[in-house]
């Protein structure tokens, strides 16, 4: 019977011990979830966007600063109540997809993509959402037909939550200078990756100006990066004048190896990136990329203040602009004349003594943009 009492204290004891402690448990928890419940509460205020890109080029660096400056200029810097999260897949398309559906499933306010491939995926991404996130895009040849719902007829049909713009390459002005430059050269090597849509849509549109011109394209597909090098010295083999390295990021990323290439053919280069003259190309006719940017940006700042996405034209802005190498000109099979005109309408000029910089006033964003200057 004693025994049974003592058993019978000892549970009650125990059950007493264990109350208690449970008690502080759940008091300490509470202060915890007191704690987190702030933090989300204060975290809630912070305004969050993500910033993608495809791959590490200077084209696409630029492109992400001009727009986070934009933003900056407009109150959206960085800081105790905006953040910015960086997101690059460096060149590789099963990255870019874990990446996109990441950041259309996360708390984000905002998606900032720049090139092609990644408006691709993280549009395609966003669409199997519930609430898909906002989404701006920008340094994209032709977001017409890259696969996202964007329709060329009708600017304003695209997907409600999607704005930005598109920036074709000057693909005719490129050649022109190339015949008043060099009126010899009739064939024109390009490797191109047929994956990309951009990439696509600077090559059809190649076709077309070559043919205008009296030039021949000499083609060659190159997939991956790491080939575009065996591709280039193929297409050497088969007899052109200049190689030209479009829009591609596949073909971009190996634009030494491209360089490389032509030099052992005695021909040089020429882009339609801006930024691959101090890379080893002889001329580069494309867009500012940083102009390019800081629109999309503007356009960016505009949404998060309440503007509409829906309302948004979709539009076509290529800020042109000139790079020259001129120590490109040595080791040519035949002689290339820049002449000093076109040196003074260089932006950026590489020589002998180096890099230098100079003054060109930039082209103002047509008419049909002037919303995105905030002027309407």
């Amino acid at each position: 019977m004693n025994a049974t009492l003592d058993g019978a204290r000892r549970l009650t004891l125990g059950m007493t011990t264990i109350a208690a402690a449970s008690g502080v448990l759940l008091m300490s928890d509470l202060g915890s979830r007191q704690s987190s419940d702030r933090a989300s509460q204060a975290e809630s205020n912070v305004r969050r966007i993500a910033a993608v890109q495809h791959a590490s080029l200077e084209a696409l660096d630029d492109g992400v600063a001009g727009a986070l400056d934009a933003l900056a200029a407009r109150g959206f810097g960085e800081g105790d109540d905006f953040e910015v999260l960086r997101y690059n897949a460096q060149g590789d398309i099963a990255t870019s997809n874990t990446i996109a559906k990441e950041v259309t499933s996360a708390d984000l306010d905002m998606i900032l993509t720049v090139s092609t491939l990644s408006l691709q995926t993280v549009a395609n991404a966003n669409r199997f959402q519930s609430s898909p996130r906002p989404h701006v895009f920008g340094i994209t040849s032709n977001p017409f037909a890259a696969g996202v719902e964007i329709s060329f007829e009708d600017r304003l049909d695209h997907p409600p939550y999607m704005a930005g713009l598109g920036s074709l390459p000057p693909v005719r002005e490129l050649f022109v200078l190339l015949q008043q430059i060099q009126p010899e050269a009739r064939r024109v090597g390009l490797v191109w990756n047929p994956a990309e849509a951009n990439s696509e849509a600077a090559t059809r549109m190649a076709r077309a100006v070559a043919e205008e011109l009296g030039l021949t394209l000499v083609e060659g597909n190159a997939e991956t990066s790491t080939s575009a090098g065996e591709v280039a010295l193929s297409v050497m083999s088969r007899g052109v004048d200049v190689l030209w390295v479009s829009p591609d990021i596949t073909v971009s990323t190996a634009l030494e190896v491209m360089v490389d290439a032509a030099r052992r053919s005695g021909v040089p280069v020429i882009t339609s990136l801006p930024g691959s003259a101090e890379r080893g190309s002889l001329l580069d006719l494309g867009a500012n990329y940083y102009d390019v940017g800081f629109v999309q940006g503007t356009l960016a700042a505009d949404i998060l203040e309440g503007r509409d996405p829906a309302t948004i034209p979709i539009e076509n802005w290529m800020p042109v602009e000139l790079h020259l190498n001129l120590t490109a000109l040595e080791g040519l099979r035949r002689p290339w004349i820049i002449p000093d005109s076109l040196v003074r309408r260089a932006t950026k000029v590489v020589d002998a003594s180096g890099v230098r910089e100079q003054d060109v006033p930039p082209a103002p964003p047509p008419a049909s943009l002037v919303w995105m200057r905030g002027e309407s």
